[in-house]
């Protein structure tokens, strides 16, 4: 496929894609961002924001060029922009994955703006599928790259939107799978009255040895980049970009944030020995999960792993469980059998709310600890075994000692190496990585095609406290893709269709005046869900007239001129049905617009 579109100075109308980039429509775009000022996070769709002041980041450029030097400086906040731009490739694929590679491309430019960056005026734009062909040449108006050099430098010679052109670069690259470079040939810290930047292949450029440098990379890189999953190619498809959202290679444990992340370091630091490990944290944080990669990674990963729910068994087996039992210990007693000890040999065995075992099991556990050896129930022959002992618990331990309901010497015995399991609600920024892997997973397990989920669904997601932690998340997951249509994503009503109240969300959003709302606020014309009343979309127009007051000087007679415009253009030009949508009869609308001549 080849696509090209120009910009006709001479005044001609412009092609429908340059309508796209040139009046930045991007709803579709603008409502994968959510806040949430309570809890001080910003989202884009599943990527965790901040705003950062653009005198902090002018201080910060000043400071390094100052530190370091321009060429150091630069070269890092290209490959900073290179890393942003890529970053949004992945995230302009999922949104526009059914439209064009000209609708896709438009998504970089927004996602830029969005973001404050610059906003991106097309020039020339052509693109060739079948040969992985791109040339794009755009203005840069607003842009907070050269303001800031300006300010602290003056104009000079050299161009200055350095990550602009690392972030251009990193988008076209991930989108066209091979290596794109883009260079500002005109920028207004060097005086000219535009920043204006040329992208195209590396391979197009006869001298591009110096961006190549900026952009970190050597002139063997510079052919193949990788592309998101799922995109289109124009050759042999690379490898899953290094970037992306890392596959869930653990069993069960998913996550990229820092409380995540500390577990899984632990883990890693403790699986090699033979270290008893204590998991706590709240029910359904996960800890068999984590029981099991302790297990997955240590030296014993092709010996058995045995996990035993202390809660599930009577008070009175518990023993025989744990040791075995030899015939005739007790009635019923017909035959020897092993317990879980014996089955777990040589392996690790998994004791899942440790806290509720008898005083009389928790010493013959303390035994097994210490010494490796034990006696079947009704039998005095010493077993001796190697099991290492993964204990968990969602009790607090030290308090039960205290309380005289644990033995002191047991719990220091399993509390060699502590690992706390945070709850979900405190690692937030892993629920997108969760979301995609439960959705694949879960799809597969009940024959389901379900691509993903809606921004308003995912809003309510980010927000929900799950104070059933995974276990909850998991099934309000599967229940929305039982509920949802083949094809269909995943919206509020599939996901919170038992507890309404989960639906219920304090994130805020952009309004069409760029002002924030909260999220469950619509806007005008939009479909209330299913549980909503009208009064979100009031909320939503007073604060229309608020800003409309406040930033924009406007007049009564200029709001009821525009009302009236908007009510006859939606009605066809129709007095009668017009009127009706304002809530006024034929003859109170004609007359209005008798009256001001301008409608």
């Amino acid at each position: 496929m080849h696509d090209t579109i120009d910009r006709n100075t001479t005044g001609c109308t412009l092609p429908p894609e340059f309508v796209l980039l040139d009046a930045m429509d991007f709803s579709d775009i603008a409502e994968q961002l959510h806040f949430n000022p309570v809890e001080g996070r910003i989202w884009l769709q599943d990527r965790r924001m901040a705003l950062l002041s653009v005198d902090v980041l002018g201080a910060l450029r000043r400071d390094l060029i100052d530190s370091l030097g321009l060429e150091a400086t630069r070269r890092m906040f290209t490959r900073l922009g290179y890393a942003a731009g890529s970053g949004d490739a992945e995230l302009a694929w999922k949104v526009r994955n059914h439209q064009s590679q000209l609708d896709i491309i438009a998504a970089g430019a927004q996602l830029h703006a969005l973001e404050g960056f610059v906003q991106a005026e097309p020039v020339h734009i052509e693109i060739d599928s079948t040969r992985g062909y791109c040339y794009s040449e755009f203005f840069w108006n607003h842009g907070c790259e050269d303001e800031i050099h300006i300010a602290n430098y003056g104009v000079g010679h050299e161009s200055a939107c350095w990550m602009g052109i690392g972030y251009t670069s990193g988008f076209l690259s991930k989108i066209m799978g091979k290596r794109i470079v883009a260079r500002e040939v005109e920028c207004r810290a060097m005086g000219q009255t535009k920043c204006r930047v040329i992208a195209q292949p590396v391979e197009s450029w006869d001298d591009p040895e110096e961006d190549l440098h900026y952009l970190g990379f050597t002139p063997a890189q510079q052919t193949r980049v990788s592309i998101p999953a799922g995109a289109p190619s124009v050759d042999e498809l690379p490898a899953q970009p290094a970037n992306a959202h890392p596959e869930p290679s653990l069993a069960g444990l998913v996550g990229s944030s820092a409380s995540f992340t500390s577990v899984l370091h632990k883990v890693r630091r403790v699986a090699s020995t033979r270290a008893t490990v204590l998991l706590s944290g709240e029910s359904g944080v996960g800890k068999s999960a984590v029981a099991r990669e302790v297990h997955r990674v240590s030296t014993r990963a092709d010996k058995p792993f045995v996990e035993l729910n202390c809660a599930a068994i009577p008070e009175q087996l518990i023993e025989s469980e744990l040791f075995g039992v030899e015939r005739g210990a007790y009635s019923g007693a017909t035959e020897s059998r092993a317990g879980r000890f014996e089955s777990a040999n040589g392996g690790t065995l998994f004791l899942d709310e440790i806290g509720i075992l008898s005083f009389s099991a928790q010493g013959k556990l303390l035994r097994v600890l210490q010494n490796g050896e034990f006696e079947r129930l009704g039998s005095t022959r010493t077993i001796k075994l190697d099991v290492r002992v993964v204990a968990a618990t969602n009790e607090d331990l030290p308090q039960a000692v205290k309380e005289g309901r644990f033995r002191e010497d047991l719990f220091y015995r399993i509390n060699v190496f502590p690992i706390h399991i945070p709850p979900l609600r405190e690692r937030r920024d892993d629920l997108p990585l969760l979301i995609e892997y439960f959705i694949r997973r879960l799809s597969a397990l009940h024959g389901r095609h379900v691509p993903g989920i809606t921004p308003r669904a995912l809003q309510a997601v980010l927000n929900h406290k799950w104070p059933g932690n995974i276990r909850e998340f998991e099934n309000v997951i599967e229940r929305g893709i039982i509920l949802a249509d083949d094809g269909e994503s995943l919206d509020l009503r599939h996901l919170f269709s038992v507890d309404t109240t989960l639906g219920n969300s304090s994130l805020m959003r952009l309004t069409e005046v760029g002002t924030l709302v909260k999220s469950n606020t619509l806007m005008v014309g939009e479909e209330p869900p299913a549980s909503g009343t009208a009064a979100p979309a009031r909320a939503t127009l007073d604060e229309w007239a608020r800003v409309a007051i406040t930033q924009q000087n406007t007049q009564l007679a200029d709001v009821e001129d525009a009302l009236v415009n908007a009510a006859l253009a939606e009605a066809g030009g129709n007095i009668s049905k017009a009127a009706s949508l304002l809530g006024l009869t034929r003859a109170q609308l004609d007359y209005r617009v008798k009256r001001n001549g301008r409608v």
